[in-house]
């Protein structure tokens, strides 16, 4: 009978053991970064967000888990029974005892084959040159007529036109109906950019569809749609998918949007909303322009009529009687100091005739003699005879006179 020996080995708790296997799992690179294929079963997804599961094969079992932030960014829908690829991590649920996967991507089972072929083609057609940047085009700012090929019945489409209608009803749209999944696609879709081009001519072509897996998004890798998108003489707009979904149509486009909405959006980045205020911005200038061309032309007017009142004859006219009135003013300014020169002169004179008037000299005391019969001046003795008659003149009138005998005196001289 087997004995325990008295200094056995170390005794591990069970949360220590637990805990010392997690670290191992944890530090392995390999359990770090594993893709595992299996069936799912026993799915759950709480109100949480969290989703948890059960991978299975014919041989094991492998609890899964994925958490809410992972879980938002899944383009499938889980189902008991669906095959499928989960990328995680390993490592253990200490409080259960149990190693599982936590999951952060899920494909479907046979992606990553896809995937591989994904690369495949488009390293084959890069290197062809169908997706190099200098042979894309720009956009027109302005579109008249965009093409759109997609579903005529999925949500894609109803996208569009609502994006279109609310950013730019003006502009004419032309579908092109294609189908975008399945066998038939690939003709359809290549027939749809050929028949835009022949016979519509539009601006731009927006080629979309909403998301789904690989599989689903599987014709717009194909070499046929790459090429005619390639050679599409309208530029073409790419919205295939959801915005991590990539597929070769994308890189041969002109324009790659995350989603059928943004590809209407980057179909019109003038809304109609932009050409409106344009317009007003339009007519504000032309009302400024306008307004200071007739500034402008008022005052050349306001000029040119200065210089043709200074050149007309009415300007000279004015010019003339101005210095008409001038030389008036002038000439009676002249004729007044004339006048007054005159007017002292005459006063001078008056003054001097005063002086020498003989009435000024008879009211001193003289008088007048005048013979009666001739008139003329006696100024002399000897000019009277005796008994002549005479008029004497004094200051205040005269009376008549006669001479009686002659007596001479000598006037003292």
């Amino acid at each position: 009978m087997h004995q325990p020996l008295l200094f056995s080995s170390l005794i591990w708790t069970v949360s220590d053991l637990t805990r010392y296997l997690r670290s191992l799992l944890e530090s392995d690179p390999a359990l770090q970064d594993v893709w595992v294929q299996g069936e799912i079963s026993n799915l759950s997804q709480p109100r949480s967000g969290h989703v948890y599961f059960t991978l299975k094969d014919h041989g094991a079992a492998l609890r899964c888990v994925m958490w809410r932030s992972e879980a938002l960014r899944l383009r499938m829908t889980l189902q008991d029974g669906l095959a499928v690829e989960a990328h995680g991590t390993i490592s253990i649920y200490e409080p259960g005892g149990q190693y599982q996967l936590y999951v952060d991507w899920i494909r479907a089972r046979g992606e990553g084959e896809l995937y591989l072929e994904f690369l495949r083609r488009k390293e084959r057609l890069e290197a062809e040159g169908l997706f190099d940047a200098a042979r894309k085009r720009p956009v027109p700012r302005l579109p008249r007529r965009i093409g759109v090929v997609t579903s005529p019945s999925g949500a894609a489409l109803r996208d569009i036109l609502s994006t279109l209608q609310r950013r730019l009803p003006l502009v004419e749209v032309v579908l092109a109906p294609s189908a975008v999944q399945g066998e038939e696609a690939v003709s359809q879709l290549v027939a749809a950019l050929e028949a835009l081009n022949r016979y519509q001519k539009p601006d731009v072509i927006l080629l979309a569809r909403g998301g789904g897996s690989m599989e689903d998004l599987w014709v717009f890798n194909d070499e046929r749609v790459v090429r005619a998108v390639a050679a599409s003489e309208a530029p073409v707009i790419s919205g295939v998918g959801h915005q991590t979904d990539f597929t070769l149509v994308d890189f041969a486009a002109d324009l790659r949007a995350p989603t059928p909405t943004a590809a209407a959006e980057l179909a019109t980045p003038i809304t109609l909303n932009d050409l409106l205020a344009t317009v007003a911005e339009l007519q504000k200038r032309l009302r400024m322009a306008g307004e200071r061309a007739i500034r402008e032309r008022e005052n050349a007017l306001r000029l040119l009529e200065s210089r043709l009142r200074l050149v007309s004859p009415f300007h000279r006219l004015q010019i003339e009687q101005q210095r008409l009135d001038e030389l008036t003013r002038r000439l009676s300014v002249a004729v007044e100091e004339v006048l007054k020169k005159k007017k002292l002169q005459v006063e001078g004179l008056e003054e001097h005739l005063e002086a020498l008037n003989p009435l000024a000299i008879l009211s001193r005391g003289y008088a007048i003699l005048l013979e009666t019969e001739s008139g003329r001046l006696i100024t002399r003795l000897h000019q009277v005879r005796p008994g002549m008659r005479f008029r004497v003149q004094l200051s205040d009138g005269s009376f008549e006179a006669w001479a009686g005998e002659k007596g001479k005196e000598e006037v003292p001289g």
